[in-house]
């Protein structure tokens, strides 16, 4: 299905359990990463996961990705935010959904960090898978997915690197962005997963995340990576356990 934000068309996939006709249910919006999509090995298994706990998920392809509309090199994460509520929006607006849960993985799960702070009033649980809300805190100090700039003087385009593209408001937005203040906001309760020997997101902004949310577990998966290329199987049963621990709202 499509959904437009903004004028902005964005690519979604509902998925919902096996329930008798008519029955309601939770639903748990996903992202995914940076460079991703939603059609790729770790969100189809995840948003199998949340299915087999009873709960109906929506993938979407965020602005710049997959099958959404915008390029990539101009993709910032106040778009990718905007995007996230219009989906919340709609999503809330489903004559079957009952609790309303939000989960991301990487850049994904930072947005879903932000946005649960926004809509903390709406959403019934925070799932941020391998969350990369480290990239505002680098981009004041000057790096960005390992590469090194000048914080202080951005250019329009950053040099070429493995992301050739991307434009410098990616930087420039990610400067204002104070993670902390967002984790402060949001008091449900909060599952947060990550790999042991992720590579690209320190394992200590996990453990960090979990020491300042108000209620959250943490699940570390022994040596796997961050998109949990060795066991995938531990994170789904981990989110699963999860889910099918919630308290769910009369009529599910």
């Amino acid at each position: 299905m499509f959904l437009t934000d903004d004028g902005i068309r964005l690519n979604l996939k509902l998925d919902r359990p096996e329930q008798p006709a008519g029955g309601k249910c939770p639903l748990a919006i996903l992202i995914h990463g940076f460079t991703g999509h939603m059609e790729e090995r770790h969100i189809v298994a995840l948003a199998r996961a949340f299915n087999e706990a009873g709960c109906a998920s929506l993938r979407v392809d965020m602005y710049g990705h997959g099958g959404s509309d915008g390029e990539f090199g101009k993709h910032t994460l106040y778009k990718w935010l905007n995007n996230a509520l219009t989906v919340i929006d709609y999503a809330r607006g489903l004559d079957f959904v009952t609790d309303l849960y939000l989960s991301g993985h990487s850049q994904g799960g930072l947005t879903a960090m932000l946005a649960a702070a926004m809509k903390h009033d709406v959403i019934s649980g925070l799932i941020p898978l391998s969350p990369a809300w480290m990239i505002p805190g680098q981009a004041r100090q000057g790096i960005i997915l390992g590469q090194r700039f000048d914080p202080d003087h951005i250019p329009d385009v950053l040099p070429p690197w493995r992301y050739t593209g991307l434009e410098g408001n990616y930087i420039r937005v990610a400067q204002t962005i104070h993670v902390e203040e967002a984790i402060s906001r949001y008091h449900g309760p909060v599952l947060i997963v990550h790999g042991e020997q992720d590579a690209d997101v320190p394992v200590s902004y996990a453990v960090k995340a979990a020491e300042l949310y108000h209620d959250a577990q943490l699940v570390l998966i022994p040596g796997d990576t961050h998109c949990y290329d060795h066991h995938l199987d531990q994170v789904t049963e981990a989110v699963k356990v999860w889910m099918m621990e919630r308290p769910r709202a009369s009529g599910s």
